[in-house]
């Protein structure tokens, strides 16, 4: 009996070894693909909360998936943080809808990190959740509810998020409505969610400014050309495992600092360290362009110089996606004049143009012309009415739409991912 004792022990710790190693075997060969993002960056003080609103406070923030998939993991941030952050507790659940803070009670979940309900995350750093799982349908709505006990001095978060966030005190991660919540209109510590999606599953990186950010979009309708585009894919059988992931930052440059780092500086975090990514479309530079002359004119050195910089940039950009297999696709700067903002002059419209020609000129491994899609055929050096949203800058949810049908499919189908990696091996 004692043999007998010591040997169903020995096959009983060899068992659970088996299945021990299976479960981490299997979450490794996991294929993760990221279905909703956005770009962080220090919260300036006017989007900030207020240390009051996030002591003992649950937040509630509403984002739209992309890809649908039966396992999630969650992406939270503290990467402008100058202390660790901790967080008490981190729910995910189906929101009712976009704009309420409504969830299905059934469909509650609570994260973990390591095992733990509880998570401190690193002064600088990301997190990144515990797989989970959680069956979420394409455009699925997913709420993340977080609660915080103490606030921290430096806000991460996303202030473009033209969607609504709800903060009321108390810990409510798992109540279906959280009534009296105060209503803001950015996200904080929040910055993706994956899904387990099949092998041949990808995502497509939109890096870009307030025109990507979806500056003149609608609040809560998810209408950004990212978001139009996600549809397309999603609605075309070659291409509905492709992911979206918006990474535009309103008043992002590519070549200096502003509203958030500027674009090289992010290009790590925000494309190459992105789940599945196997797509890249730039569309940057009208910033950098508007900016330099936005006080006073310049010299034409100085034009020269913006130009060469930010087709240096580009370069940059192609080289470093290139080399982690990744196909790079140039979107042309949509025009601008007329602008109250920027107000460029011919010099402006000059550095444009020939940023354009640049771009079209065969250096990505594809190019989308947005500006022949959004230009006046009788004013090309502004937008066309129709897409104007009323600034002369960004686009209308119209001219959004017009963008996102530009795109051709065909560059993300599996003949094309096919080649592009027999290429790049």
């Amino acid at each position: 009996m004692r043999f007998g004792h010591r040997f169903g022990n020995r096959i009983y710790r060899v068992t659970a070894l088996v299945v021990f190693l299976a479960a981490i075997q299997a979450a490794a060969e996991t294929h993760w693909v990221g279905s909703w993002a956005a770009s962080q960056q220090l919260v300036e003080p006017r989007n900030a909360l207020g240390q009051d609103d996030l002591r003992d406070c649950t937040l509630r923030q509403i984002v739209h998936l992309s890809l649908g998939g039966a396992r999630i993991r969650v992406h939270l941030s503290n990467r402008f943080g100058t202390v660790p952050l901790r967080f008490v507790s981190v729910h995910v659940a189906r929101a009712i809808a976009p704009s309420s803070s409504k969830i299905e009670t059934a469909s509650d979940k609570a994260l973990t990190f390591s095992g733990s309900a509880d998570v401190t995350i690193p002064a600088g750093a990301d997190y990144v959740s515990d797989p989970v799982d959680f069956r979420a349908a394409p455009f699925a709505d997913i709420a993340i509810s977080i609660y915080v006990e103490t606030p921290p001095s430096e806000e991460t978060g996303h202030p473009g998020s033209r969607a609504t966030s709800y903060v009321l005190h108390g810990n409510h991660v798992s109540e279906a409505e959280l009534g009296e919540a105060k209503k803001v209109e950015h996200w904080y510590f929040i910055s993706g969610i994956d899904v387990a999606a099949p092998a041949d599953a990808a995502a497509v990186v939109t890096l870009g400014d307030s025109i990507t950010d979806g500056h003149g979009a609608t609040t809560d309708a998810n209408n950004r050309w990212p978001d139009v585009l996600a549809k397309r894919l999603q609605a075309s059988d070659p291409t509905r495992e492709i992911a979206v992931l918006n990474h535009g930052i309103g008043g992002n440059r590519v070549l200096l600092d502003g509203i958030g780092p500027n674009a090289l500086a992010r290009f790590d975090h925000d494309v190459l360290a992105q789940p599945g990514a196997r797509y890249l479309i730039v569309l940057e530079g009208i910033n950098d362009i508007g900016t330099l002359s936005r006080e006073h004119e310049v010299p034409a050195a100085e034009h020269d110089g913006l130009v060469r910089h930010i087709e240096a940039a580009y370069e940059q950009m192609i080289a470093r996606a290139h080399t982690h297999g990744m196909k790079v696709f140039g979107a042309t700067i949509l025009p601008f004049v007329g602008s109250g903002y920027y107000h460029p002059g011919s010099a402006a419209e000059a550095d444009r143009q020939a940023i354009n020609a640049w771009i079209r000129t065969g250096h990505f491994d594809a190019v989308i012309d947005l500006d022949k899609v959004t230009r006046d055929p009788e004013h090309p050096e502004q937008l066309k009415t129709a897409f104007d949203s009323g600034d002369h800058l960004h686009p209308s949810p119209e001219g959004y739409e017009a963008m996102a049908n530009a795109i051709p499919l065909s560059l993300f189908t599996a003949n094309n991912r096919a080649a592009h990696h027999a290429v790049r091996k």
